[in-house]
C-alpha cells in the first residue's frame, strides 16, 4: 500500500498550501478576539471588584450607622401604655364595673409613669409596688387591698394584681 502522489499535483498543492495559510490566519483571528474579550472581561471582573469594595465599605458606614441609631433609641425608650388586671375577682364575687373601676383607680395613681424612659420606671418599680399596696380600695361597703403579683416593665408597664380584704 502506498501513499497516493498529491505533492505533484499543483491543485492539492494549493489546496493544502490554503489550509496551512488559513489556518495560520485563523489562528492569528482567534488570538486577537480571544485577547480583546479576555481584556474586556479583565476590565468587567476589576469594575466589579471595585464596585464590590464600595458597597461593603457603604454598607460598614450604614450598619454602624444603625447600630448607633438603634442604641440610642433604646436608652430613649418610654411606657407608652399602662395596663392593669386584677386576677382573682371571682374569689370575693366582685362585680365587673367595681374591678374596672379599682383598675381605673390604680392606673390613674401611676399614670405619672406614662412617657417615662424605661429606665426611671424600673428604677421606681419598689415606690410603684408601694403606691398600689398601700391605698385601701373600699367595694361595696367592704375594705380591700392591692397586691402586686407581677410587674412586667417596658413600653407598655404591665401590672397583675390580687385584691385581698384588709
Amino acid at each position: 500500500m502506498r501513499i497516493p502522489p498529491y505533492y505533484r499535483r499543483p491543485s492539492w498543492q494549493r489546496f493544502f498550501a490554503g489550509a496551512a495559510v488559513g489556518g495560520a490566519i485563523s489562528w492569528c483571528i482567534f488570538l486577537y478576539i480571544y485577547g480583546v474579550w479576555q481584556e474586556e472581561n479583565t476590565e468587567l471582573l476589576r469594575i466589579q471588584q471595585q464596585k464590590i469594595i464600595d458597597l461593603n465599605e457603604e454598607k460598614k458606614i450604614w450598619q454602624e450607622e444603625y447600630k448607633e441609631m438603634n442604641k440610642r433609641n433604646i436608652e430613649q425608650l418610654t411606657v407608652q401604655k399602662i395596663n392593669i388586671k386584677i386576677t382573682n375577682w371571682e374569689k370575693y364575687k366582685l362585680d365587673l364595673l367595681s374591678v374596672s373601676e379599682t383598675e381605673d383607680s390604680v392606673k390613674d395613681d401611676i399614670s405619672m409613669m406614662l412617657a417615662k424612659d424605661l429606665e426611671t420606671v424600673y428604677k421606681s418599680k419598689d415606690l410603684l409596688k408601694k403606691i398600689i399596696e398601700n391605698k385601701p380600695i373600699k367595694i361595696n361597703d367592704k375594705r380591700y387591698k392591692l397586691k402586686v403579683k407581677e410587674m412586667v416593665v417596658y413600653t407598655n408597664l404591665s401590672i397583675q394584681l390580687e385584691i385581698q380584704f384588709e
